[in-house]
């Protein structure tokens, strides 16, 4: 996964016109030691051993918890130099990937496979959980699931997260990796101010996005 960019990074990967959630009542939830504050929210375990939060009413709010609503050893990613924050590519996986052909969708939209995955394709409207790193082209990572803890889950081909990103994962299979280089018309209109952290991202810029998918929530249990 853009209206209020320049207030929180609770809505980076949001759709135009979406709120940020300031004025939400939260409630606290326990999963794995991570203590997620949000709204009407319910956990689940899925198989594979991961917990995820789910919210049935606002799919986009979860993307949205920023670090300082994270009580977990996995948050402390956000203060870390560039360098040590954790990512879905290492050096190793970077250097692959200068071998790995780029693929360019008729929207503008590349993207080149870390790992192909062995599992189905989410069907459009369907939940997904993905983990990914946001970054500007220089590498600088501006919004990270990995820092907050959790699998990001919102229903894909819906609108819900930049053009992008919805495009890179429906092609994906469960258990894959990508790099996705998103142009600047699929990605922020109105950009991102720069925060403690987090790099300025111009408005209509190109970002790059590593995603991991993860599970398919509506699959996987029926």
């Amino acid at each position: 996964m853009a209206s209020s960019m320049a207030s929180s990074p609770s809505s980076l990967l949001l759709p135009l016109g979406s709120g940020s959630g300031k004025n939400l009542f939260f409630n606290h939830i326990r999963s794995q030691g991570l203590i997620v504050r949000c709204s009407s929210c319910n956990t689940r375990k899925h198989n594979n051993g991961l917990n995820l939060v789910t919210r049935r009413d606002v799919m986009g709010l979860l993307f949205g918890v920023p670090s300082i609503l994270l009580n977990s050893p996995s948050s402390d990613g956000a203060g870390l130099p560039p360098e040590e924050k954790p990512k879905l590519c290492d050096d190793a996986c970077e250097k692959e990937l200068e071998n790995v052909p780029m693929v360019t969708t008729e929207s503008g939209l590349q993207y080149k496979d870390i790992k192909v995955g062995e599992g189905p394709s989410p069907p459009v409207g369907f939940q997904v959980a993905a983990n990914y790193v946001a970054m500007v082209p220089s590498g600088q990572i501006f919004d990270s699931s990995l820092e907050k803890g959790l699998p990001y889950i919102f229903r894909v081909g819906s609108g819900q997260v930049i053009k992008g990103l919805d495009e890179g994962i429906l092609s994906m299979k469960v258990g894959g990796k990508r790099r996705l280089y998103i142009p600047g018309p699929l990605a922020f209109p109105k950009g991102l101010t720069s925060a403690p952290g987090r790099p300025r991202v111009a408005p209509s810029s190109p970002v790059v996005f590593d995603v991991s998918l993860e599970y398919i929530p509506g699959l996987g249990d029926e």
